[in-house]
């Protein structure tokens, strides 16, 4: 029997990195039937209508992972508004957007349900290179506090998770070898080293999704308001 039987799960930036290990791991779990869907999260009338896609589809909707995210890096001051603008879009308001465009269903099902929002360690702590991304996912913290404030009654539960570094495209590469002083792969790792507490230099999405999993489940039934770090002891190491 699955840990989540019987659910239906809405995950944004399923195609690659964590979003796919997501999906892939809660299909472990879950009927394995799923709706690909192409849409952009910075547009609510799109997150709408995968939202009835959704239903349509299976009928109700119980989880939510809101996933999509990206990444790009320079100093603070050297940040074209653009830059600027698509991270806090993207990984800020395009969670909002998803959450407002499935919470109206989840409420009028009446069964509760899970949100759980992707952040990042970088949401507990500063870190140089990154200000709209740091900015963005401090800012879905305090999205995630308020709904619990609001959706509780409904027994609808919010949560983020809060990862180190991943082993997936939106660091391994040029740009986030850089961030590290690094030129390749090999030396951001000895970099990323000596900042987790344990000695890893990066988790890999399963460990996230593993965590996804546990609060998409009736095992986290009272478990809202939780930042879940998944860090390897990095914001009580730089903490």
């Amino acid at each position: 029997m699955g840990r989540v039987d019987g659910k239906v799960a809405l995950i944004t930036g399923a195609a690659r990195g964590q979003g796919r290990s997501h999906a892939v791991r809660l299909a472990e779990e879950l009927d394995h039937r799923c709706v690909a869907v192409q849409a952009d999260v910075r547009q609510s009338a799109q997150m709408e209508a995968v939202v009835e896609r959704g239903i349509s589809e299976f009928g109700h909707i119980d989880i939510v992972c809101a996933n999509a995210g990206i990444a790009s890096f320079g100093p603070a001051c050297e940040l074209s508004d653009q830059m600027w603008e698509d991270v806090i879009d993207t990984n800020l308001t395009g969670v909002w957007r998803t959450l407002k465009a499935v919470i109206p269903t989840m409420i009028r099902q009446g069964t509760g349900g899970s949100l759980i929002i992707t952040s990042s360690a970088a949401g507990l702590e500063g870190s140089a290179n990154l200000a709209h991304y740091v900015s963005a996912k401090h800012g879905v913290i305090g999205l995630m506090r308020t709904l619990v404030n609001e959706l509780s009654a409904h027994r609808i539960r919010v949560n983020c998770v809060n990862p180190t570094t991943v082993d997936t495209d939106m660091v391994q590469n040029e740009a986030g070898y850089a961030v590290f002083g690094a030129t390749d792969r090999e030396g951001a790792a000895q970099v990323l080293l000596m900042l987790n507490a344990l000695p890893v230099p990066w988790v890999e999405a399963v460990d996230v999704s593993n965590a996804v999993l546990f609060l998409a489940s009736d095992e986290s039934r009272y478990v809202t308001g939780l930042s879940l770090t998944v860090d390897a002891g990095l914001v009580t190491r730089l903490g």
